[in-house]
């Protein structure tokens, strides 16, 4: 670990890419199968051996507890800063799954951290515990330069949003993904990856169907809350501002007070681009009453380590993140083995669910959706479209598009058989995606991701 405690996400090392060739590159070297005598130190160093295309492999490390921020050496002839190999350890070493152990760092890494800590007046030792505590005075330099950054970005965004719609929304039919990944990309260089991530998937509106004109106008605005909110960071109220450093991008860590309780694992799926792969995990306690996410992250296509088992309980600490009406934890220690327990979520109506997504909104205007068990629905047809319907009354919530397609549905309708059932999934803008289902006799939990 480092002396912060926290390893980076896979998102916050891709930041550093120099380019996007660089960003692709390090992303194939984020998994164990070109790295040797790989290794880290609770200070901050995190070395490796990486195979190459030539007879000597390359040899690679990483500062990433540096003064005026991570350092970097390697052995290849790359001119880049850094390097895809410096990004690939950096990568693996994220994923925090033994690959990257604590240990000795050998002679050609320690001597390079030695001479770098005698040029910045840090005295470090590789091999043991951490002398003293960081500099704040430097973290807080740090901070700020970062927070420079990401306001030139942020100012450079409304730029470009004010030409867009200045110029009209027609031409961004014809531009296509190139005008966006061009944006992300400077979004990337100001070291925001939440306003990247928000930009490149603008890219994809113009293409998804009659009514294009209307969402693209919606994600604008969006972008544009976001980015007046993080100019006004320091106005807002503490937990609205959490909300807005976490969404532009900048690294959290879970602060609450750990929480124990038996976790039932509600549902498990993922999500994959290019560049990462993302775990979404929910768990609900059975003591505590709460819906809480795990988010655990793969690079360049490699499955998340952390996986558990759905539909089985675990007794173990989650500590919340930062943000209001933050659902995402961290898993803390585990003082049992998964097993079978006979819990559920409470339900709630589709227009208690329809409410509460509106109220969790005053908190985050960007959340997607937010965690509900749905009681006594009924799975109906109406057209083309699928809708989860309230057995006792008129009211009911469209089942999104992708679920739609998803073979989960048809899990569910036939659970169903027509009679109601217990549906958990999240709830949004876009509808209802169904994840989990029990039969009417809440003996059988299905999964539907």
């Amino acid at each position: 670990m480092t002396q912060q405690g926290v390893r980076w996400s896979a998102d916050q090392v891709l930041a550093l890419a120099p380019d996007a060739a660089s960003r692709k590159a390090g992303s194939k070297l984020g998994a164990a199968g070109p790295w040797s005598e790989a290794g880290c130190s609770d200070e901050g160093a995190v070395w490796g051996v990486c195979k190459g295309s030539g007879s000597r492999p390359y040899q690679t490390v990483v500062d990433v507890a540096g003064g005026a921020g991570p350092a970097y050496k390697c052995s290849c002839p790359s001119r880049k800063f850094p390097c895809k190999h410096a990004l690939g350890l950096l990568l693996l070493w994220a994923r925090d799954d033994g690959a990257v152990p604590s240990g000795q760092a050998p002679d050609w890494a320690e001597q390079w951290t030695a001479a770098r800590g005698e040029r910045t007046g840090r005295k470090r030792s590789t091999a043991g515990p951490a002398s003293g505590a960081a500099d704040p005075r430097a973290a807080l330099r740090r901070a700020e330069r970062r927070a420079e950054r990401i306001t030139a970005g942020v100012t450079e965004l409304e730029q470009r949003l004010a030409d867009l719609l200045r110029g009209g929304l027609a031409p961004a039919e014809q531009a296509g993904y190139g005008l966006w990944e061009e944006t992300a990309a400077r979004m990337v260089d100001a070291q925001a990856p939440g306003l990247a991530g928000r930009v490149r998937e603008l890219g994809a509106v113009p293409s998804s169907g009659p009514g294009w004109p209307v969402r693209l106008l919606e994600e604008c605005a969006l972008l544009h809350l976001l980015g007046q909110g993080w100019l006004r960071r320091e106005r807002l109220p503490e937990g609205m501002s959490a909300t807005v450093r976490s969404r532009v991008g900048l690294p959290v860590s879970a602060d609450g007070p750990p929480v124990r309780d038996r976790w039932l694992v509600l549902a498990q799926y993922d999500t994959a681009d290019a560049k990462l792969t993302t775990r979404r995990i929910w768990l609900h306690g059975a003591d505590s009453g709460r819906t809480a996410l795990l988010l655990s992250y793969g690079a360049a296509g490699r499955a998340p380590e952390l996986a558990l088992p759905v539909g089985l309980a675990l007794e173990a600490e989650v500590s919340s993140y930062p943000g209001a009406g933050q659902p995402r934890v961290a898993l803390g220690e585990r003082f049992a083995p998964p097993a079978p327990v006979r819990i559920r979520p409470r339900g709630v109506t589709t227009a208690q669910a329809a409410a509460r997504y509106g109220a969790a909104l005053r908190d985050d205007p960007w959340l997607e959706s937010v965690p509900v068990t749905l009681r006594e629905v009924v799975p109906v047809l109406d057209g083309e479209s699928w809708q989860l319907a309230d057995a006792a009354s008129d009211s009911a919530l469209p089942v999104t598009r992708v679920a739609r397609t998803h073979p989960g549905l048809w899990r569910l309708v036939a659970l169903s058989g027509g009679a109601p059932v217990t549906v958990f999934g999240e709830c949004g803008h876009r509808g209802f995606t169904p994840l989990t289902a029990w039969s009417r006799n809440e003996e059988e939990m299905v999964t539907l991701c």
